[in-house]
């Protein structure tokens, strides 16, 4: 039976993994960390999401996932209400987003893929290069627990990230997009005004950007969008007093709350926002999904969606390649297939996020004048709005065919 090689378990590594070991074939997936416990991942699934989870048949292993499902959203603009949107409505199709616990999803993932007996992860191993033969990516070379081990397989997926190590060593050309923000992460004691009325806040004015939504372990999740660079002088200036700066652009029960609990921040996280994508997504026969083919930005929201409708997708190009017999010139032909039905969604959706920052990051007066005739500009765009539906739905239809 073939062997694929996946690197990364996140939720493309992951989701990708089981597609595949439910199906017969011998899949091997590394992961770097010894477990899935770490701080401000992607965090929400959208209905684009839930629908293609549900056609992998985990729909039921995702409801019992730790989470807090998002139905409305209210937007400030100088601490004061600007919108609100309900989030059941025509753009999400009665399914709104949830904020969901990665850890927790990953684990589920790995422990449903586990039932193959085909199927095993290695845990705190640590890709270092590729393997080769003839110009062709025929296995990795990892640091594990027991040392080090070289691992061959029929084809390598690269789903480890953005960082990816495969995209680097299989000579993969990036295409990258210039971006003006970087977001600063951190938590909080959930308020009590979310207990009963969970909801995302955006708070926008003067430059700033502040996102607040109730995270699924019970805490208040702040995303701070700054101006690319400033990140070091904040960091000079300590938390606590980022912070006060931060009550000073929100609604007074949040500013009041921020201030209480300055001293309880978990520590300050640095996204360096990027936006980019890889030319090939196959390159000397290594596959790449997931940020390791293309790194998205924040806005909207789009990570963990786009990564599992990329291991849909994948599975339906590679999987007929493998039982096939798994030979190089029918992997990479569907390889070239399935960039080919992803990257439009992929492109569009990078577009729409360039849209946002010049607007939402410029003090300038006409960029306020603009944001305060937003409500009105949006009662006169179609039900849900096109660029609400394109980030809740997906851009394109992805159908499991395998």
């Amino acid at each position: 039976m073939p062997h694929a090689v996946i690197v990364g378990a996140g939720p493309a590594g992951a989701a990708l993994a089981y597609l595949l070991a439910r199906r017969g074939i011998e899949v091997t997936l590394l992961e770097r960390a010894r477990d899935f416990e770490r701080e401000f991942r992607g965090e929400v699934l959208m209905p684009s999401a839930f629908d293609a989870l549900g056609q992998m048949g985990l729909g039921k292993l995702v409801a019992e996932v730790p989470q807090v499902r998002i139905r409305r959203v209210r937007v400030y603009l100088d601490g004061r209400p600007l919108l609100a949107a309900d989030l059941d409505a025509a753009a999400f199709g009665g399914v709104p987003p949830a904020l969901v616990s990665q850890p927790r999803l990953l684990e589920a993932l790995v422990a449903r893929a586990g039932v193959f007996e085909r199927f095993r992860l290695l845990r705190g191993a640590v890709v270092r290069d590729v393997l080769s033969r003839s110009g062709r990516v025929v296995g990795v070379r990892a640091q594990t627990p027991d040392g080090e081990r070289e691992i061959r397989g029929d084809v390598v997926i690269g789903a480890d990230g953005r960082a990816s190590v495969i995209r680097r060593r299989s000579g993969a050309r990036v295409r990258a997009s210039r971006t003006r923000m970087d977001v600063v992460w951190c938590k909080l004691p959930l308020p009590d005004f979310q207990g009963a009325d969970p909801h995302l806040r955006g708070y926008l004015g003067g430059g700033h950007l502040l996102i607040a939504a109730p995270a699924a372990d019970g805490r208040l999740q702040l995303g701070w969008v700054i101006r690319k660079g400033r990140y070091g002088e904040l960091r000079a200036r300590g938390i606590a007093e980022w912070i006060e700066q931060l009550a000073r652009h929100v609604s007074p029960d949040l500013a009041g709350h921020l201030l209480e609990h300055r001293s309880e921040a978990v520590h300050p996280f640095l996204l360096d926002v990027r936006s980019d994508r890889v030319a090939r997504w196959c390159n000397q026969g290594a596959w790449l999904i997931g940020d390791a083919a293309h790194t998205l930005s924040p806005v909207g929201a789009q990570g963990l969606n786009i990564a599992v409708r990329d291991s849909l997708v994948a599975a339906n190009h590679l999987l007929p390649a493998l039982l096939a017999g798994a030979r190089p010139d029918a992997l990479d032909a569907a390889a070239g297939r399935f960039q080919a039905e992803r990257l439009p969604e992929v492109r569009t959706i990078q577009r729409l996020q360039a849209l946002a920052p010049p607007l939402v990051l410029s003090p300038a007066r006409w960029a306020r004048l603009l944001l305060r005739a937003s409500p009105l500009a949006l009662r006169f765009m179609p039900s849900g709005g096109a660029v609400a539906r394109r980030f809740a739905n997906g851009v394109t239809q992805v159908k499991l065919r395998v």
